[in-house]
């Protein structure tokens, strides 16, 4: 969702279609047979906490991403994304187009406001948060776009209803009070996540997989991510970590020039 972002305000900040598929093909999935209450819910707090333990925690964060777009229309683009964070107070973003290699928008987040500059219509845009939401058609505040961006699982909650196996992996159902998830877990990373509308009306859903994990400096970061989300519409989203740091002293400029239009 946040690479849709990156597209959308590519594009003069013009709106994205909300997102969904065919409506909640999640299947709750009842413990083995023979198996106890008990044991069952030991499973689900181990795996539980293993995903919870794998959770990445960081002061600030910096990243070059090549991000992949493939919207409604078919259309595809290709944009690099040079991304700075700094943990419950700001994102900050430059987009370069792939092809023409100069900068063409530097955007910054923070709790209560978006503000844009587009560098080749000389145009500065300036929104609150609530314009996340409205592009992306998810409940996104600055901190779950920051846990998003970093690889930690968005709108999971801890009342977990059922649980499924296979030879690798564990697969666990949440229900909470904006989406039912179903995530999937292999060595106790996060591999998958599906999300489903709680309201029925909304008919929203989305796939995010995580794949490339990387241990850096003993954190295990997922390099390479996809994002699915469709509803009269389908945005099909790649990213590709190139680089990335934590915890280094960042800087986030962003200035209006006095040339530039306010929209």
């Amino acid at each position: 969702m946040i690479a849709a972002f990156f597209v959308a305000s590519c594009r003069s900040t013009r709106k994205i279609q909300t997102a969904i598929i065919k409506k909640d093909t999640t299947v709750v999935v009842k413990p083995p047979v023979g198996m106890s209450h008990a044991d069952s819910l030991a499973i689900i707090h181990e795996n539980y906490n293993k995903l919870k333990a794998q959770e990445i925690s960081f002061t600030t964060f910096s990243a070059k991403i090549d991000v992949d777009y493939v919207g409604g229309d078919g259309r595809r683009e290709n944009v690099n994304a040079n991304l700075r964070m700094y943990k419950d107070s700001v994102i900050w973003l430059s987009i370069t187009a792939t092809i023409l290699s100069f900068e063409g928008l530097r955007a910054i987040i923070t709790k209560d406001s978006i503000k844009i500059l587009d560098k080749r219509e000389n145009i500065y845009t300036g929104r609150s948060v609530a314009y996340i939401q409205e592009v992306t058609g998810l409940p996104l505040n600055l901190r779950s776009m920051q846990e998003l961006i970093i690889g930690n699982p968005v709108f999971l909650d801890s009342n977990i209803i059922s649980y499924n196996t296979s030879a690798n992996s564990i697969s666990l159902l949440s229900i909470g009070e904006k989406f039912k998830n179903l995530i999937t877990l292999s060595d106790g990373l996060l591999r998958h996540s599906k999300l489903d509308d709680i309201d029925i009306s909304r008919n929203r859903t989305c796939d995010l997989s995580y794949d490339d994990y990387q241990d850096k400096k003993g954190v295990n970061f997922s390099a390479k991510r996809r994002i699915t989300v469709s509803e009269k519409s389908k945005l099909d989203i790649k990213l590709d970590f190139k680089s990335y740091n934590f915890n280094e002293t960042l800087s986030f400029p962003f200035s209006v020039p006095k040339n530039y239009t306010w929209n």
